[in-house]
Formats: C-alpha cells, structure tokens, sequence
C-alpha cells in the first residue's frame, strides 16, 4: 500500500518539461524544430525578432550601470597583488574586471548589429553610453578610483564601433544629438 501511495505522489508531481529546461536545452530544440519544418523556422524567427524589436535604453543604461556598480574593490584586490603564480597589477585587473563587466552589452549590441537591427542597435548603444555615462558621473565605488579613465574611453571605443558599422546616417546624427542633449537626461 505504501509503495502505490509513493508511485501516486510521484505522478502527481511530475513536471513539465518545458518548464524546466534551460536555454541551452531550449536553443537546441528551437534549432531541432526549425530544421525538421521551414514555415516553423520562419515563426522562431518572426519571434525572436519581435522580442529582439524592443529595446528600451533607459532599462540598458540602469543595467550597464548596476553592472558597474557591483564590481567590489576586494574583489579587485583579491583577484590583483601578489599570487602564488606571479604578480596582477592592481589596475590592469581593474580595467579588466571593467571590461568583463560590459562584455555581456557589447556582445549584444553586436547582435544587433550583425542581425541588421539598426535602430535597435542604436537604442542599445545609447542605453550603453548612459550606463557609462552615470557610472562615471554618480558612482562613489571604491573600485571607481581604481577605473577612473575607463567610462570615458569604452564610452568613445563603444560609440566610434558602433558608428563604424552604422549604415543609416540619420541614426548617427541621432546620436550625436542623444549625446549632445545630456543623453537624454
């Protein structure tokens, strides 16, 4: 009786499998399902690119800053010094930690650009730029002083990339005039 009772509970908690799988896992049937039926490989691209349409730059700008902002100077210096292998300068690991930090915005812009998403691109780079932009303004981190030239420069090196691969010059004056304006503050 007790065993029927545990095979009963057991089925009645079984879950779905989509709710549990994971991007990876996701990615891979979406890529199984898309090679088995062209009109379903046209609706996954239909969805992911109305997901992909909606880019809002103040919600970058405040991701891209809390980024920023969680990098801890012990990290910094736990990671930097002296290590059983070598020595890390302090800052060049800092400008590291910086790097790595926007890694995951860059990439993504890189999506856009690479899918010919223009102007979603450029709302993702403005939003990039304010992150930047208040980080370097409103931060008071410790790690900040050990950065203190690096907003300035990923901010130009971001937005010099960006208008390298920009097609549409009415989104470039956009810019500059995004820029101009405070960014949009």
């Amino acid at each position: 009786m007790a065993d029927r009772s545990k095979k009963q509970s057991r089925t009645t908690t079984k879950k779905n499998a989509l709710d549990i799988i994971n991007g990876n896992d996701a990615l891979l049937i979406l890529k199984a399902l898309a090679n088995e039926d062209r009109s379903i490989a046209k609706r996954i691209e239909q969805i992911a690119l109305e997901y992909l349409r909606d880019v809002d730059f103040e919600k970058i700008a405040s991701q891209v800053y809390y980024a920023l902002e969680r990098i801890e100077v012990e990290d910094l210096w736990d990671q930097s010094g002296r290590m059983r292998d070598g020595y890390v300068e302090p800052s060049e690991r800092a400008w590291e930690m910086f790097e790595e930090a926007l890694e995951p915005f860059t990439n993504e812009l890189k999506k856009y650009l690479d899918l010919s998403l223009d102007n979603e691109a450029k709302n993702y780079c403005m939003g990039i730029l304010k992150g930047l932009h208040r980080f370097d303004k409103e931060s008071t981190s410790q790690f900040k002083d050990w950065v203190e030239d690096a907003p300035d420069e990923f901010f130009e090196r971001i937005l010099n990339d960006w208008k390298k691969a920009c097609k549409k010059p009415e989104h470039i004056q956009e810019m500059e005039d995004f820029i101009e304006r405070g960014l949009g503050n």
